[in-house]
């Protein structure tokens, strides 16, 4: 009796839940899978009608895009910018997560000369510690990331900054202290600020990268000898606050939480005991970029994407733009998890549910 009430409940939330989302018997795996991949859309500032990116959106091959400078038009930046978003919205028949890297500070693409809001990073807003300063620059971020069309914005940065010399961390100033509960206000501030404009935050990079000695860009960082347990602190705070859209994986090593030393992104003890788990998080986990080199240079392509899935994170992104690395077309990256799927490797049931995930957060779209 109680299977009986547990299924019938679960088959009403997933009937009754507005927006966008669909349940995940009236689809096939292969849309499922396409709402798992999220990609940069190309090496260029101004969009085609028959970019490949917008026949594969239109194709279900994707269920996100991410933009960076370079697809800022230096000519014409905010009327292209709102265009290239506008055609990728009207060619996708389920809703794109648009995405962005927006902290502020060093990690900004919507740049002044462009003539978007200056940014501060979040050291100078940690270390000033008024919240209403964070606030007001939030603002500023979310209200022109919702004018364009960004609804995702990978931001904000809430590493503890245990090592000030770390390299892709405290020096570029991206994290707000070494203290997590000012690490964990100014981030809520930040939060608030983006949900006022429908865009969703994604916190990074979990289970802290604020230990590193090393960027995780350029190879392993393991951060086994110098994590603390402090680096949880600000997503507990932050869940417990229910301040949490989505989290994003670090392809860091920490043996303390996976005693098979694999990157958190890889890692099932990391993401389905720890976040899942102990944390309680039940929403959409993001990786980092699959093809920095601490994941492509040490797994292989294919591997790595069977062993993030089976490890629990929900979308994969594929930014194509880390030099060094062959460009991957989502057309590309769907065979290769299809062909997964198909053979056993991975279950249809993990697809699944990483699909009812992401389609209750697009559902709250508006």
């Amino acid at each position: 009796m109680k299977k009986i009430i547990g299924l019938t409940l679960l088959s009403l939330a997933l009937n009754t839940i507005s927006g966008a989302q669909i349940a995940a018997d009236s689809v096939s795996i292969d849309q499922m899978i396409g709402q798992m991949i999220l990609t940069g859309i190309g090496d260029f500032s101004y969009m085609e009608s028959e970019a490949e990116i917008l026949e594969d959106i239109e194709n279900g091959l994707v269920g996100g895009v991410i933009l960076f400078e370079k697809n800022i038009n230096p000519t014409n930046p905010q009327k292209q910018l709102a265009r290239t978003i506008s055609m990728m919205e009207k060619a996708a028949k389920t809703p794109l997560f648009i995405s962005i890297d927006e902290e502020g500070g060093k990690v900004n693409r919507l740049k002044p000369k462009y003539g978007f809001p200056q940014t501060k990073e979040a050291g100078y807003l940690g270390r000033l510690d008024n919240l209403d300063s964070t606030k007001y620059y939030a603002n500023n971020t979310a209200s022109t990331l919702q004018k364009y069309g960004f609804n995702v914005n990978y931001a904000p940065d809430v590493d503890v900054a245990i090592n000030p010399e770390n390299p892709v961390i405290a020096k570029l100033g991206r994290s707000y202290s070494g203290d997590p509960a000012v690490v964990a206000k100014h981030a809520q501030g930040f939060i608030e600020k983006h949900r006022e404009y429908n865009v969703f935050t994604v916190l990074k990079h979990f289970p802290g990268h604020g230990s590193s000695k090393n960027d995780s860009h350029l190879g392993v960082a393991d951060v086994s000898k110098y994590w603390q347990f402090s680096e949880l602190l600000p997503y507990k705070m932050l869940l417990d606050s229910n301040k949490v859209d989505g989290i994003m994986t670090a392809h860091i090593i920490n043996e303390h939480l996976d005693p098979s030393k694999l990157p958190a992104t890889l890692s099932p003890f990391v993401i389905s005991q720890i976040l899942r788990g102990f944390l309680g998080f039940e929403g959409v986990v993001f990786t980092d970029d699959m093809q920095m080199h601490a994941i492509s240079k040490n797994f292989g392509f294919e591997e790595s994407i069977k062993m993030a899935i089976n490890a629990g994170v929900d979308v994969m992104l594929f930014a194509n733009n880390v030099p060094g690395n062959e460009r991957r077309s989502p057309k590309q990256i769907h065979g290769i998890i299809s062909s997964f799927v198909k053979r056993g490797d991975i279950s249809q049931e993990r697809i699944k549910a990483s699909y009812t995930r992401i389609m209750k957060l697009k559902s709250k779209l508006k």
